[in-house]
């Protein structure tokens, strides 16, 4: 399991969100015993380095940073995140061929993102130590294979040999015991840590979250860089875009830059974009991250106390 791989309790990771996973967050998912991730997509280089001295300051245990490869400033962040001596990062956006071997050659354990076996499988090659299979129904920057967790799982276990983490759709004990029993070996969750106490999200996204029913999150501007929203002004405006014809040039500019700044850190609800996961609608309160967790590890253990007694 990938708990024994990392140092920590338990093999939950928390996601490394833009906009929601700061020192707060990752330090609290790391002290009730997952493993804390800094969002550095969001960050620029002097806010990473405080973001992980604060950390540092909040926590003992072992976390790690989330790292876009993508990301203007990358090379910075490489720098900050060797220098500080941070034992794992999480690759996402962009092939694990570049810096992995560069991680690994300072001792940090390196765990790329992917949404599809192929993917995953030259990520193994690329020497990552674990892979993320994110499903269809995670939040955020989403591939375009259009995927669900359910189904992408046991391909990627069967694909590769390292542990694979699940993650997409996964906010509760039923669901992770439901990963592990397709072959994962621990759990990367998102949407649920958005929503605590802990998280860097504005109070009026928490609100709208918890608002939101069944459907109102969508996966949209697939030409671009697939993305899944809440049903909000500016999703409104993509879906009109589109029904206009809008090229690429102008579903670019229509994008533009901050979107998901102004909504997820700002709660701009008329212009801002609100990244989320299929189970916000699921998503009824706002707990402290150590109750989410602890209540996950409850149902996880009720779940799998109660199939042990179930045969054929």
């Amino acid at each position: 399991m990938i708990h024994n791989l990392f140092g920590v309790s338990l093999p939950i990771v928390q996601g490394g969100m833009i906009w929601c996973s700061g020192a707060r967050l990752a330090s609290a998912v790391s002290n009730a015993g997952g493993l804390g991730l800094l969002g550095s997509g969001s960050m620029y280089p002097e806010e990473l380095k405080l973001a992980i001295e604060d950390t540092k300051r909040l926590t003992s245990k072992p976390f790690g940073v989330n790292l876009p490869l993508l990301y203007p400033q990358v090379d910075q962040h490489i720098q900050t995140i060797i220098d500080s001596q941070i034992p794992v990062v999480f690759t996402s956006a962009g092939s694990p061929k570049k810096y992995t071997s560069l991680f690994k050659s300072h001792g940090i354990q390196v765990v790329h993102v992917v949404s599809s076996s192929e993917f995953a499988k030259k990520s193994e090659d690329a020497g990552v130590d674990a892979v993320v299979a994110e499903g269809f129904e995670a939040g955020g920057h989403n591939g375009r294979e259009e995927t669900t967790t359910m189904c992408l799982i046991p391909a990627v276990v069967d694909a590769v040999k390292i542990p694979v983490i699940a993650a997409g759709g996964i906010g509760c004990g039923r669901t992770m015991s439901a990963a592990i029993a397709l072959g994962a070996s621990g759990v990367q969750v998102g949407s649920r840590f958005a929503m605590t106490l802990e998280s860097d999200a504005h109070g009026l996204f928490k609100e709208m979250v918890i608002a939101a029913k069944e459907g109102d999150t969508k996966l949209t501007l697939k030409e671009i860089t697939p993305v899944r929203l809440l049903n909000t002004p500016f999703y409104k405006s993509v879906i009109e875009a589109y029904d206009n014809g809008a090229s690429l040039d102008e579903l670019r500019e229509l994008l533009g830059r901050g979107r998901a700044k102004k909504g997820m850190r700002e709660g701009n609800i008329a212009d801002g974009e609100f990244e989320i996961g299929q189970i916000s609608g699921r998503i009824n309160s706002i707990e402290s991250a150590e109750n989410v967790i602890m209540q996950m590890v409850q149902e996880f253990n009720a779940v799998n106390s109660k199939l042990g007694n179930i045969s054929f």
